[in-house]
């Protein structure tokens, strides 16, 4: 296993299903990075900094958590410039045009509305996976898939 699959995906994500659902995803793509989850904001962000000797391959965040919410902890993940470059991936409900200019605002690197068909959720996470782990050469590495 090369440094680059070793790199964890976190994930903010409260709804079981949704995380499971990209757990199943993930496998299916033969993604090797660790999913590493946490239910809200705080915990999240321990996650990031618990990170330190190795960026996080992808970070992916619901907005609507308990406690401290996406858009808050995605204000903070990209306050750090050494950390700014790690891709960050707002997988939520919310379509809101205030949502969407406040994650691009706050450093999102994109923006995607969860679907209400299982199949289509699965369609749009398996291009997220794809985009930035396969297509994306990211700084520290190559491609990750």
């Amino acid at each position: 296993m090369t440094d680059a699959l070793a790199r964890p995906i976190l994930v903010l994500e409260d709804s079981d299903e949704d995380f499971d659902t990209l757990g199943e995803v993930a496998r299916a793509l033969g993604v090797a990075n660790a999913l590493r989850r946490a239910l809200d904001g705080e915990a999240m962000l321990q996650l990031f900094h618990a990170a330190s000797a190795a960026l996080p391959a992808l970070i992916l965040i619901d907005l609507n958590t308990p406690g401290m919410d996406g858009r808050d902890v995605l204000a903070e993940l990209k306050e750090d410039p050494a950390r700014r470059a790690v891709p960050v991936v707002v997988l939520t409900t919310s379509t809101s045009d205030r949502d969407v200019r406040t994650c691009y605002e706050r450093g999102a690197n994109a923006y995607h509305a969860k679907t209400l068909r299982h199949e289509d959720y699965k369609q749009t996470l398996s291009a997220v996976l794809t985009y930035w782990l396969k297509l994306t050469v990211l700084p520290g590495g190559e491609a990750y898939l």
